[in-house]
């Protein structure tokens, strides 16, 4: 199978000074930053969501206090998905810490686990587009 680059061709914006994204660039999005940005949470009392990985149970700790501070995390476990007593010892303390702050927790994906802080619950039901 061949692929076939698309030649571009400069923009009158790009000829402004200002650059657009083309076929050929790749944009990192963790390099970019904006000079308004800063990240809501710790400063401003508002709610982030966090994303963790689970690599064993004592990951949990680290994970879960994120929680405990009023943070949304959202947990791949895609590397102890096989370990069944294990998922099973996760999944019963991330329902105690639900429980604990009034929060919620379910599955989101096929190896992602979401825990929401007190006020936040999570709707069980898909949103299914094209029909």
């Amino acid at each position: 199978m061949t692929i076939l680059k698309k030649k571009t061709f400069p923009s009158s914006q790009e000829s402004e000074g200002r650059h657009t994204a083309s076929a050929e660039q790749y944009i990192d999005l963790s390099e970019m930053s904006f000079d308004d940005e800063h990240i809501m949470g710790e400063a401003e009392g508002g709610t982030v969501v966090k994303v963790g990985e689970l690599f064993r149970y004592e990951d949990l700790n680290l994970l879960t206090s994120e929680v405990y501070a009023g943070n949304i995390v959202i947990l791949d476990f895609t590397s102890i998905a096989s370990d069944d007593l294990t998922l099973k010892r996760i999944t019963s303390e991330l329902k105690h810490v639900a429980r604990d702050v009034d929060g919620d927790v379910a599955g989101v994906g096929k190896n992602l686990l979401m825990v929401t802080p007190q006020g936040v619950r999570i709707d069980r039901n898909k949103i299914k587009g094209g029909l």
